[in-house]
């Protein structure tokens, strides 16, 4: 009898710590559906193509709701192993200036939660029964930016990120009766395309005196979603280099 092949689903996949995710799961022989605003790029390094792939608005509800639907169509038997919530957006000020709590208008607030806090409870309600048929893992991708002022998050984009944190907590402990794990990953400064000038000057004061890569990131949810956090839930593992400390 063969193994049934597991299945990931993922928001925000088309970059960064995204992309290094689908590859971690693709090369261990998981089907990863992916999620983004954007239709299927073809330049993914990936070989599912556009039929795992879902193009949805998170920051409007009811396209959440169309594509969670669109979603159980999808999955075989009616399992879904591991929901990566990684979709985020932090948006600028003119000239690419940090928006913080005197300057963001509302407007700005409303879309930003939207999309970093609450397409991931509805996508895991959405999912509950698909996630408990597999005793699957959700994982929850907040930020270094969610415990401290960082000098190029947002106000808006930090504080849901400090909201997922609690309700990665929340979560942990509604969801683990039925046999689901939920856990959260607060990168630090990782090595992708959106980083903001002036990073290299928080280089020099993490201890390891480098920037994450996604790819080291992306192996911290792999693990998440695997046996082997087999009785860790309601965590939020920091991965910073020590940035903190």
């Amino acid at each position: 009898m063969n193994q049934i092949r597991r299945t990931l689903l993922l928001t925000g996949a088309s970059r960064g710590i995204g992309h290094a995710t689908v590859k971690r799961f693709s090369s261990a022989g998981w089907r990863v559906i992916t999620c983004s605003r954007q239709a299927f790029p073809e330049n993914c390094p990936w070989e599912m193509g556009p039929e795992d792939h879902i193009q949805v608005d998170l920051a409007n509800p009811d396209d959440t709701e169309r594509a969670i639907d669109d979603i159980r169509g999808r999955l075989v038997g009616g399992r879904l192993e591991a929901l990566v919530n990684n979709a985020g957006i932090s948006p600028k000020g003119e000239g690419g200036a940090r928006l913080n709590s005197l300057h963001t208008p509302l407007k700005v607030w409303q879309q930003v939660f939207q999309v970093n806090f609450f397409s991931s409870i509805l996508l895991a309600r959405g999912l509950l029964k698909e996630l408990a048929e597999a005793k699957g893992s959700v994982v929850n991708v907040t930020s270094i930016a969610g415990s401290r002022v960082h000098p190029f998050a947002g106000a808006a984009y930090a504080t849901s990120k400090a909201a997922l944190a609690g309700l990665t907590r929340e979560m942990a402990a509604d969801f683990a009766p039925h046999g689901i794990r939920v856990n959260a990953i607060a990168p630090g400064e990782i090595d992708t395309s959106i980083l903001s000038p002036g990073t290299e000057k928080i280089v020099e004061q993490i201890p390891m005196r480098r920037l994450g890569t996604p790819d080291e990131v992306a192996k911290i949810i792999y693990v998440l979603c695997t046996e082997t956090s087999s009785y860790l839930n309601g965590a939020e593992i920091h991965i910073n280099g020590g940035q903190h400390v």
